[in-house]
């Protein structure tokens, strides 16, 4: 088997995960040579009900859409990590806002890479908006893990977002890489 990963993007509905998840997808299908699906579930609540995105991006074309594996899974709520976590790979990483994630299990720390990052903090606050919480979070995403190349989520964030916010969220987008370069090199948040 070739090149194959698989992501998620987990949050409340308003939080802006499904929008990561079709940032990355559209960024493996247009910009790269990579085939990519993203499978949206989210609840009827509009807002505030648990959301998520799968993702897998792969060499060769995708036949079964649904991830079974994941490598990668980002998340800003306690009862979405509760409720997804279950098929992560042993190795996986996990990318947490720790102002909403608090209750991590031991052992998904012994098992996982957890990585904590204050994301809606930092884009309320340090980017300015914060709706720009999900770019940053794609930012940290790609920064980490190299799962695509940089340049082309950016162009893929390009094509998203309003003309009127696209500095904002580029702003975002490249203090994501940055926080997630410095995660890179230094390894797993510390408890």
């Amino acid at each position: 088997m070739g090149y194959r990963y698989e992501l998620r993007f987990g949050g409340v509905g308003g939080q802006g995960s499904l929008t990561a998840g079709t940032m990355i997808a559209e960024a493996a299908v247009f910009h790269t040579k990579y085939y990519a699906t993203q499978v949206p579930t989210y609840t009827s609540q509009v807002r505030g009900g648990k959301a998520k995105a799968d993702i897998i991006i792969s060499d060769e074309p995708i036949t079964f859409s649904e991830t079974t594996n994941v490598d990668f899974f980002m998340t800003t709520h306690q009862s979405v990590y509760d409720a997804y976590r279950g098929d992560l790979k042993e190795g996986a990483i996990i990318l947490v806002d720790p102002a909403l994630v608090k209750n991590i299990p031991d052992e998904d720390r012994k098992k996982y890479k957890v990585y904590e990052y204050p994301l809606i903090y930092t884009a309320k606050h340090e980017i300015g908006n914060v709706v720009t919480m999900n770019v940053l979070a794609v930012g940290v995403c790609i920064g980490l893990t190299h799962v695509l190349d940089k340049e082309a989520v950016r162009e893929a964030i390009k094509d998203r977002v309003p003309p009127a916010f696209l500095d904002l969220n580029m702003k975002a987008y490249d203090l994501g890489l940055e926080v997630g370069e410095k995660f890179r090199k230094e390894g797993p948040t510390k408890k």
